[in-house]
Protein backbone atom coordinates (compact mmCIF):
# COMPACT_ATOMS: atom_id res chain seq x y z
CA UNK A 1 0.00 0.00 0.00
CA UNK A 2 1.14 2.66 0.02
CA UNK A 3 3.47 5.81 -1.39
CA UNK A 4 5.37 7.39 1.44
CA UNK A 5 8.19 9.75 0.59
CA UNK A 6 9.25 9.87 4.19
CA UNK A 7 8.00 8.59 7.49
CA UNK A 8 5.57 10.42 9.71
CA UNK A 9 8.34 10.68 12.27
CA UNK A 10 10.56 12.62 9.85
CA UNK A 11 7.65 14.88 8.99
CA UNK A 12 7.17 15.84 12.63
CA UNK A 13 10.85 16.56 13.11
CA UNK A 14 10.89 18.79 10.04
CA UNK A 15 7.89 20.72 11.31
CA UNK A 16 9.56 21.19 14.68
CA UNK A 17 12.77 22.53 13.18
CA UNK A 18 11.08 24.74 10.57
CA UNK A 19 9.01 26.50 13.24
CA UNK A 20 11.96 27.35 15.51
CA UNK A 21 13.20 30.85 16.17
CA UNK A 22 16.85 31.70 16.81
CA UNK A 23 15.69 33.81 19.79
CA UNK A 24 14.26 30.82 21.66
CA UNK A 25 16.00 27.86 23.24
CA UNK A 26 14.17 25.01 21.53
CA UNK A 27 15.25 22.57 24.23
CA UNK A 28 14.18 24.70 27.19
CA UNK A 29 10.65 23.39 27.63
CA UNK A 30 9.65 19.81 26.90
CA UNK A 31 6.19 19.09 25.60
CA UNK A 32 4.94 15.52 25.23
CA UNK A 33 3.61 15.15 21.68
CA UNK A 34 2.32 11.71 20.75
CA UNK A 35 2.65 10.46 17.18
CA UNK A 36 0.24 7.78 15.93
CA UNK A 37 0.29 5.79 12.70
CA UNK A 38 -2.15 3.00 11.93
CA UNK A 39 -3.90 1.58 8.87
CA UNK A 40 -6.66 -0.99 9.36
CA UNK A 41 -7.53 -3.64 6.77
CA UNK A 42 -10.27 -6.25 7.08
CA UNK A 43 -8.00 -8.78 5.35
CA UNK A 44 -5.19 -8.51 7.89
CA UNK A 45 -4.92 -11.20 10.54
CA UNK A 46 -3.19 -8.64 12.77
CA UNK A 47 -3.83 -4.91 13.12
CA UNK A 48 -0.74 -2.84 13.94
CA UNK A 49 -0.63 0.63 15.51
CA UNK A 50 2.65 2.50 15.86
CA UNK A 51 2.71 4.99 18.75
CA UNK A 52 5.79 7.08 19.40
CA UNK A 53 6.65 10.55 20.72
CA UNK A 54 8.29 13.53 19.11
CA UNK A 55 11.78 14.42 20.28
CA UNK A 56 14.38 17.14 19.89
CA UNK A 57 17.93 17.42 21.11
CA UNK A 58 21.36 18.84 20.38
CA UNK A 59 23.52 17.22 17.73
CA UNK A 60 22.69 14.95 14.82
CA UNK A 61 18.97 14.08 14.77
CA UNK A 62 19.67 10.81 12.93
CA UNK A 63 21.94 9.67 15.74
CA UNK A 64 19.34 10.64 18.34
CA UNK A 65 16.65 8.76 16.39
CA UNK A 66 18.71 5.57 16.53
CA UNK A 67 18.17 5.49 20.30
CA UNK A 68 14.78 3.82 20.97
CA UNK A 69 14.37 5.90 24.14
CA UNK A 70 14.18 9.03 21.99
CA UNK A 71 10.88 8.06 20.38
CA UNK A 72 9.41 5.26 22.53
CA UNK A 73 7.53 5.82 25.77
CA UNK A 74 9.21 4.14 28.77
CA UNK A 75 5.84 2.69 29.82
CA UNK A 76 2.99 0.84 28.16
CA UNK A 77 0.05 2.93 26.99
CA UNK A 78 -3.57 1.81 27.25
CA UNK A 79 -4.72 1.31 23.64
CA UNK A 80 -8.16 0.11 22.53
CA UNK A 81 -10.15 -0.33 19.32
CA UNK A 82 -13.92 0.05 19.58
CA UNK A 83 -16.24 -0.92 16.70
CA UNK A 84 -19.36 1.17 16.09
CA UNK A 85 -22.21 0.89 13.59
CA UNK A 86 -25.40 2.87 13.24
CA UNK A 87 -28.35 0.97 14.63
CA UNK A 88 -26.18 -1.59 16.43
CA UNK A 89 -24.66 -1.86 19.87
CA UNK A 90 -21.07 -0.82 20.31
CA UNK A 91 -18.69 -3.76 20.15
CA UNK A 92 -16.70 -4.66 23.27
CA UNK A 93 -13.34 -2.84 23.35
CA UNK A 94 -10.38 -4.69 21.82
CA UNK A 95 -7.32 -4.14 24.01
CA UNK A 96 -4.01 -3.96 22.12
CA UNK A 97 -0.82 -5.59 23.35
CA UNK A 98 2.79 -4.64 22.51
CA UNK A 99 5.48 -6.35 20.47
CA UNK A 100 8.94 -5.31 19.33
CA UNK A 101 9.59 -6.08 15.66
CA UNK A 102 13.23 -6.75 14.85
CA UNK A 103 15.14 -6.25 11.61
CA UNK A 104 12.13 -5.14 9.60
CA UNK A 105 12.95 -4.24 6.01
CA UNK A 106 12.96 -0.46 6.00
CA UNK A 107 13.67 0.30 2.36
CA UNK A 108 12.03 -1.05 -0.78
CA UNK A 109 11.74 0.67 -4.11
CA UNK A 110 9.48 0.21 -7.12
CA UNK A 111 9.46 2.18 -10.37
CA UNK A 112 6.08 3.30 -11.66
CA UNK A 113 4.96 3.68 -15.27
CA UNK A 114 6.18 7.29 -15.38
CA UNK A 115 9.67 6.23 -14.35
CA UNK A 116 9.37 7.66 -10.84
CA UNK A 117 10.84 5.78 -7.90
CA UNK A 118 8.32 4.97 -5.16
CA UNK A 119 9.62 4.25 -1.65
CA UNK A 120 7.77 1.61 0.35
CA UNK A 121 7.99 0.65 4.04
CA UNK A 122 8.92 4.00 5.60
CA UNK A 123 9.35 2.75 9.18
CA UNK A 124 12.77 3.13 10.72
CA UNK A 125 14.63 0.17 12.19
CA UNK A 126 16.06 -2.16 13.19
CA UNK A 127 13.70 -2.38 16.21
CA UNK A 128 10.15 -1.04 16.36
CA UNK A 129 7.77 -1.09 19.31
CA UNK A 130 4.27 -1.79 17.96
CA UNK A 131 0.81 -2.12 19.47
CA UNK A 132 -1.22 -4.93 17.92
CA UNK A 133 -4.29 -7.13 18.06
CA UNK A 134 -5.16 -10.38 16.30
CA UNK A 135 -8.89 -9.64 16.71
CA UNK A 136 -10.70 -9.73 13.36
CA UNK A 137 -12.06 -6.31 12.33
CA UNK A 138 -15.51 -6.14 10.74
CA UNK A 139 -16.00 -4.47 7.37
CA UNK A 140 -19.28 -2.72 8.11
CA UNK A 141 -18.04 -1.00 11.27
CA UNK A 142 -16.28 2.26 12.01
CA UNK A 143 -13.45 1.74 14.49
CA UNK A 144 -12.42 4.26 17.11
CA UNK A 145 -8.83 4.18 18.31
CA UNK A 146 -8.56 5.25 21.96
CA UNK A 147 -5.20 5.81 23.66
CA UNK A 148 -4.80 6.65 27.34
CA UNK A 149 -1.39 8.21 28.00
CA UNK A 150 -1.39 8.54 31.80
CA UNK A 151 -4.76 10.26 31.81
CA UNK A 152 -4.31 12.13 28.53
CA UNK A 153 -6.97 10.85 26.12
CA UNK A 154 -6.03 10.48 22.46
CA UNK A 155 -8.53 9.27 19.88
CA UNK A 156 -9.34 9.03 16.20
CA UNK A 157 -11.56 6.87 14.02
CA UNK A 158 -11.86 5.37 10.56
CA UNK A 159 -14.56 3.48 8.65
CA UNK A 160 -13.29 0.24 7.12
CA UNK A 161 -13.25 -0.63 3.43
CA UNK A 162 -15.15 -3.71 2.27
CA UNK A 163 -14.32 -6.26 -0.41
CA UNK A 164 -14.46 -5.20 -4.06
CA UNK A 165 -13.30 -6.79 -7.31
CA UNK A 166 -11.62 -6.09 -10.64
CA UNK A 167 -14.23 -6.32 -13.41
CA UNK A 168 -11.96 -6.05 -16.46
CA UNK A 169 -10.05 -7.74 -18.01
CA UNK A 170 -12.30 -10.78 -17.65
CA UNK A 171 -10.48 -13.95 -18.73
CA UNK A 172 -7.10 -12.93 -20.14
CA UNK A 173 -4.92 -9.83 -20.03
CA UNK A 174 -3.45 -8.36 -23.20
CA UNK A 175 -0.29 -6.34 -23.83
CA UNK A 176 -0.58 -5.36 -27.51
CA UNK A 177 2.59 -4.30 -29.34
CA UNK A 178 0.79 -2.62 -32.24
CA UNK A 179 0.96 1.15 -31.56
CA UNK A 180 -2.15 1.67 -33.68
CA UNK A 181 -4.27 -0.15 -31.11
CA UNK A 182 -5.81 1.62 -28.15
CA UNK A 183 -4.14 1.09 -24.79
CA UNK A 184 -5.81 -1.70 -22.80
CA UNK A 185 -7.50 -0.92 -19.48
CA UNK A 186 -8.08 -2.21 -15.97
CA UNK A 187 -11.60 -1.50 -14.66
CA UNK A 188 -13.32 -1.78 -11.30
CA UNK A 189 -16.11 -0.22 -9.24
CA UNK A 190 -15.19 2.07 -6.37
CA UNK A 191 -16.03 0.75 -2.91
CA UNK A 192 -17.77 2.56 -0.06
CA UNK A 193 -15.30 4.58 2.06
CA UNK A 194 -12.57 4.12 -0.59
CA UNK A 195 -11.08 7.28 -2.07
CA UNK A 196 -7.58 6.53 -3.38
CA UNK A 197 -6.85 3.56 -5.66
CA UNK A 198 -3.37 2.34 -6.56
CA UNK A 199 -3.05 -0.16 -9.40
CA UNK A 200 -0.14 -2.49 -10.08
CA UNK A 201 0.58 -5.71 -11.95
CA UNK A 202 2.69 -8.68 -10.88
CA UNK A 203 3.99 -10.82 -13.74
CA UNK A 204 4.73 -14.36 -12.54
CA UNK A 205 7.07 -16.62 -14.47
CA UNK A 206 9.21 -19.73 -14.12
CA UNK A 207 12.92 -19.75 -14.85
CA UNK A 208 15.31 -22.63 -15.51
CA UNK A 209 18.97 -21.66 -15.49
CA UNK A 210 21.35 -23.52 -17.82
CA UNK A 211 23.00 -26.50 -16.19
CA UNK A 212 20.35 -26.79 -13.45
CA UNK A 213 17.29 -28.96 -12.90
CA UNK A 214 15.36 -26.80 -10.43
CA UNK A 215 12.77 -24.39 -11.84
CA UNK A 216 12.59 -21.08 -9.99
CA UNK A 217 9.40 -19.08 -9.46
CA UNK A 218 9.99 -15.37 -10.03
CA UNK A 219 7.98 -12.15 -10.30
CA UNK A 220 8.24 -8.68 -11.79
CA UNK A 221 6.12 -5.83 -10.39
CA UNK A 222 4.81 -2.95 -12.50
CA UNK A 223 3.10 0.06 -10.88
CA UNK A 224 0.46 1.56 -13.19
CA UNK A 225 -0.57 4.62 -11.18
CA UNK A 226 -3.31 6.01 -8.94
CA UNK A 227 -6.90 7.12 -9.32
CA UNK A 228 -9.27 8.93 -6.95
CA UNK A 229 -13.03 8.48 -6.80
CA UNK A 230 -15.34 11.50 -6.83
CA UNK A 231 -17.23 10.40 -3.72
CA UNK A 232 -17.02 7.87 -0.91
CA UNK A 233 -20.40 6.31 -1.73
CA UNK A 234 -18.96 3.53 -3.90
CA UNK A 235 -20.22 1.96 -7.17
CA UNK A 236 -18.39 4.50 -9.32
CA UNK A 237 -16.79 3.33 -12.58
CA UNK A 238 -13.00 3.43 -12.23
CA UNK A 239 -10.45 2.80 -14.99
CA UNK A 240 -6.73 3.02 -15.64
CA UNK A 241 -4.97 2.34 -18.95
CA UNK A 242 -1.50 1.02 -19.65
CA UNK A 243 0.83 0.58 -22.62
CA UNK A 244 1.49 -2.89 -23.95
CA UNK A 245 4.83 -1.81 -25.40
CA UNK A 246 5.86 -0.41 -22.00
CA UNK A 247 5.17 -3.82 -20.46
CA UNK A 248 7.70 -5.49 -22.75
CA UNK A 249 10.19 -2.66 -22.24
CA UNK A 250 9.84 -3.14 -18.49
CA UNK A 251 10.57 -6.86 -18.86
CA UNK A 252 13.63 -6.16 -20.99
CA UNK A 253 14.94 -3.74 -18.37
CA UNK A 254 14.30 -5.94 -15.35
CA UNK A 255 14.95 -9.49 -16.51
CA UNK A 256 18.58 -10.50 -16.40
CA UNK A 257 20.06 -11.46 -19.77
CA UNK A 258 21.28 -15.04 -19.31
CA UNK A 259 22.48 -17.12 -22.30
CA UNK A 260 20.42 -20.31 -22.81
CA UNK A 261 18.02 -19.52 -19.96
CA UNK A 262 14.51 -20.94 -20.29
CA UNK A 263 11.46 -19.10 -19.01
CA UNK A 264 7.71 -19.75 -19.03
CA UNK A 265 5.05 -17.10 -18.47
CA UNK A 266 2.61 -17.59 -15.61
CA UNK A 267 -0.38 -15.65 -14.35
CA UNK A 268 -0.53 -11.88 -14.05
CA UNK A 269 -1.85 -10.62 -10.71
CA UNK A 270 -3.83 -7.39 -10.98
CA UNK A 271 -3.64 -5.47 -7.69
CA UNK A 272 -6.03 -2.61 -6.91
CA UNK A 273 -5.43 -1.13 -3.46
CA UNK A 274 -8.14 1.13 -2.02
CA UNK A 275 -7.35 3.73 0.65
CA UNK A 276 -9.66 5.86 2.77
CA UNK A 277 -10.12 9.62 2.50
CA UNK A 278 -7.71 10.20 5.40
CA UNK A 279 -5.00 8.20 3.65
CA UNK A 280 -5.60 10.06 0.40
CA UNK A 281 -5.31 13.45 2.11
CA UNK A 282 -2.17 12.41 3.98
CA UNK A 283 -0.46 11.19 0.81
CA UNK A 284 -1.54 14.26 -1.17
CA UNK A 285 -0.02 16.57 1.41
CA UNK A 286 3.22 14.62 1.62
CA UNK A 287 3.41 14.37 -2.16
CA UNK A 288 4.11 18.10 -2.50
CA UNK A 289 7.00 19.39 -4.58
CA UNK A 290 9.34 19.77 -1.62
CA UNK A 291 10.21 23.34 -2.61
CA UNK A 292 11.74 25.50 0.11
CA UNK A 293 9.17 28.15 -0.79
CA UNK A 294 6.24 25.81 -0.20
CA UNK A 295 4.89 25.45 3.31
CA UNK A 296 3.77 21.87 3.91
CA UNK A 297 0.70 21.75 6.16
CA UNK A 298 0.62 19.37 9.09
CA UNK A 299 -2.25 16.92 8.68
CA UNK A 300 -3.70 14.70 11.39
CA UNK A 301 -7.04 13.07 12.13
CA UNK A 302 -6.06 12.24 15.71
CA UNK A 303 -7.48 14.27 18.60
CA UNK A 304 -4.74 14.88 21.17
CA UNK A 305 -1.91 13.59 18.97
CA UNK A 306 -0.31 14.00 15.56
CA UNK A 307 -0.72 11.29 12.96
CA UNK A 308 -3.32 9.27 11.12
CA UNK A 309 -5.62 6.34 11.73
CA UNK A 310 -6.92 5.24 8.33
CA UNK A 311 -8.06 2.17 6.40
CA UNK A 312 -7.26 0.32 3.20
CA UNK A 313 -8.13 -2.90 1.39
CA UNK A 314 -6.67 -4.72 -1.62
CA UNK A 315 -8.36 -6.57 -4.45
CA UNK A 316 -6.27 -9.09 -6.42
CA UNK A 317 -7.30 -10.82 -9.64
CA UNK A 318 -5.02 -13.47 -11.17
CA UNK A 319 -5.40 -13.86 -14.92
CA UNK A 320 -3.67 -15.55 -17.85
CA UNK A 321 -1.85 -13.78 -20.65
CA UNK A 322 -3.69 -13.35 -23.92
CA UNK A 323 -2.61 -15.87 -26.56
CA UNK A 324 -1.18 -13.17 -28.85
CA UNK A 325 0.72 -11.55 -25.96
CA UNK A 326 2.32 -14.86 -25.00
CA UNK A 327 3.24 -15.44 -28.66
CA UNK A 328 4.86 -11.98 -28.84
CA UNK A 329 6.77 -12.69 -25.63
CA UNK A 330 8.22 -15.87 -27.14
CA UNK A 331 8.82 -14.77 -30.72
CA UNK A 332 9.53 -11.03 -30.66
CA UNK A 333 11.71 -10.66 -27.57
CA UNK A 334 15.00 -12.37 -26.78
CA UNK A 335 14.20 -13.13 -23.13
CA UNK A 336 14.31 -16.92 -23.23
CA UNK A 337 10.54 -17.47 -22.96
CA UNK A 338 9.07 -20.71 -24.30
CA UNK A 339 5.51 -21.75 -25.00
CA UNK A 340 4.10 -24.18 -22.42
CA UNK A 341 4.29 -27.81 -23.42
Amino acid sequence: MNKFSFSLFVLIVIVFFSSCSTDVDMYADYKDITIVYGIADIADDTTWIKITKAFAGPGNALIIAANPDSSNYPYKLSVQLIGKKAGSDELPPVVLDTMTIHNKQTTEYIVDDAGDTVVLHPFYGPNQLMYYTAEKLLADYTYQLKIDNKGKLIQGETPLISNFSVSYPVNRISFPTNPALADPEVKWKSVENGKRYEVSLTFNYKELLPGTTDTLLKTVDWFLGTRASNTLAGNEDMVISYSGLNFFTMLENQLESIPNVQRWAGLVDIHVAAGSQVLQTFLDINGSSGSLLEEVPLYTNMDGAIGIFASRHNSIKSIRLAVLTESDLVNKYDLGFKLPQ
